[in-house]
């Protein structure tokens, strides 16, 4: 850099710094004439620095929030308790085992598999393609989660596009739309639903995914398509055509080699039907809920890694994300404040005074608030803040309203979700190609408005058929293995 560009730079961080602290001040200030204690208004001021400082330091935000905890601590709102408590052990645990089992699904070629299965698809047409690329980026996206899904798709996008000689970026897009949409159909699509899996009152399954977001998610997933096959329909032509001329000379989309996908096949179903049924085997062993949720996929990354031993400390260095895990254990314990301070019980005593206590209303403005708040910070913060509040409002369908909005959220702009940016990351560093904030904006938030639309329409239809909060709770308490206790007179007779 030269030394203009250095002193430009210097200028914008300064500026930064002073929106991040004003930002924080006025919060601090805003909760204080609230009526909020001392505590309360730290709590607040530390979480809006935490979420102004993502947006303008992303790349020192974990700084960031090291800094924050340091502080929440040294004015005693954040205990050390409660720090170990708040910061999800276990929500970080089942991340750890996810990230290991699919960088052993890399190397098993798995995923080379998938993108050569694709690309052999005889009398393939453009809009076939769109169609592939949206639906197989939102199946993987449920089956591990949408960074690695949107990776394996973006490959798949650059080969075919490089073959064909056409532009990536409509069809970066698409993919990216399609893997976001998908992340809402299971528990394992995003880090936010083992989020509101874990934090609900009483915890969420994955049959409950499987039973009440999955079916959104393909209509959703469905309208989808069809928008963005009409949106890029010349795009799509033209892919169609140059698919004509090299079927013409019988040529196909790339060069294929011999890959043994069988075992990562294997291993894949063998972690889904796992996950899947945990909460039966819960029940039959009488463990705590989503215990074996959490367990499944270290004990696979654990077997796995004897399998592989040779390579399992290159999966634990490489493939395991932790620069993003512990921002995330920041992220959770600054956000616990919030809860254990009561600032979620007033938020939510805000929130129905504001809109009543009916799910019918609260729904849609959770959705919408979830969506443009993840449309410029990651859904994370949104989901870890409002998690406490949707269980104060105690109505099951906002916990799917959360999940619906913070997922769909993404799309709406480059910077919504980790998918985005990691498709946009390999863009530029493939092509050199930038896709400029409006450009995505046209169509994400058409797309992310009428996904919105959609799942506010499929939770309406559903919450009639939802078990209550009270209902949850009774369910699990029935099937609950009923613990012996004796009284001390029992005790007192046996010795005699």
């Amino acid at each position: 850099m030269t030394e203009q560009e250095i002193k430009k730079q210097k200028i914008k961080n300064t500026l930064y710094i002073c929106i991040m602290l004003a930002v924080s001040i006025s919060v601090g200030l805003l909760a204080h004439f609230l009526d909020f204690n001392k505590q309360q208004a730290m709590s607040c001021a530390i979480f809006i620095m935490i979420i102004t400082a993502t947006l303008l330091f992303w790349q020192f935000r974990l700084a960031i929030a090291f800094v924050g905890i340091g502080v929440l601590m040294g004015t005693n709102v954040l205990t050390l308790p409660m720090f170990i408590r708040e910061c999800k052990i276990d929500v970080i645990l089942f991340l750890v085992g996810m990230m290991v089992t699919v960088g052993v699904l890399k190397e098993l070629g798995l995923f080379t598999w998938i993108i050569q299965s694709v690309i052999t698809i005889p009398h393939i047409t453009g809009q076939t393609f769109v169609i592939i690329i949206a639906a197989l980026g939102a199946f993987l996206a449920c089956a591990v989660d949408e960074v690695t899904s949107i990776v394996f798709i973006a490959t798949l996008i650059f080969q075919v596009c490089d073959t064909l000689k056409i532009k990536p970026t409509p069809f970066i897009i698409i993919g990216v739309l399609g893997t976001n949409i998908g992340s809402t159909g299971t528990m394992l699509g995003n880090p936010v639903g083992i989020l509101i899996g874990q934090k609900a009152t009483p915890p969420l399954s994955f049959a409950d995914f499987i039973t009440w977001s999955f079916p959104i998610m393909l209509v959703t997933l469905s309208v989808a398509i069809f928008m963005l096959t009409y949106w890029f329909r010349k795009d799509i032509k033209l892919m169609t055509d140059r698919l004509n001329d090299r079927r013409q000379l019988g040529l196909g989309l790339g060069p294929l080699v011999k890959v043994p996908y069988k075992s990562g096949l294997a291993v894949l179903f063998g972690m889904i039907c796992f996950i899947a049924l945990h909460h039966t085997i819960e029940l039959k062993l009488g463990l705590a809920p989503n215990t074996v949720l959490i367990v499944a996929p270290l004990v696979i990354a654990g077997l796995l890694m004897l399998w592989r031993h040779e390579r399992a400390r290159h999966y634990i260095e490489a493939d395991v994300e932790w620069w993003t895990l512990l921002f995330f254990m920041m992220l959770f314990a600054v956000a616990g404040t919030l809860e254990e301070t009561h600032v979620s019980s007033k938020i939510a005593g805000y929130f129905q005074q504001a809109f009543g206590d009916k799910p019918a209303i609260l729904t849609p403005v959770i959705i919408a608030t979830a969506a443009i708040g993840s449309a410029f910070v990651d859904n994370i913060v949104f989901v870890a803040a409002f998690m406490p509040i949707v269980n104060k409002l105690g109505h099951t369908p906002l916990l799917w309203a959360l999940l619906q909005g913070a997922c769909l959220g993404g799309n709406i702009t480059m910077i919504g979700s980790t998918a985005n940016i990691v498709a946009l990351g390999m863009l530029e560093k493939r092509y050199k190609a930038h896709i400029y904030f409006f450009e995505w904006l046209k169509v994400g938030a058409v797309i992310g408005f009428v996904s919105c639309l959609i799942a506010w329409g499929g939770i309406a239809l559903l919450s009639p058929y939802m078990p209550t909060q009270q209902q949850r709770e009774e369910i699990r308490r029935a099937f609950e293995k009923p613990t012996l206790q004796l009284h001390p007179n029992d005790i007192q007779d046996s010795n005699n």
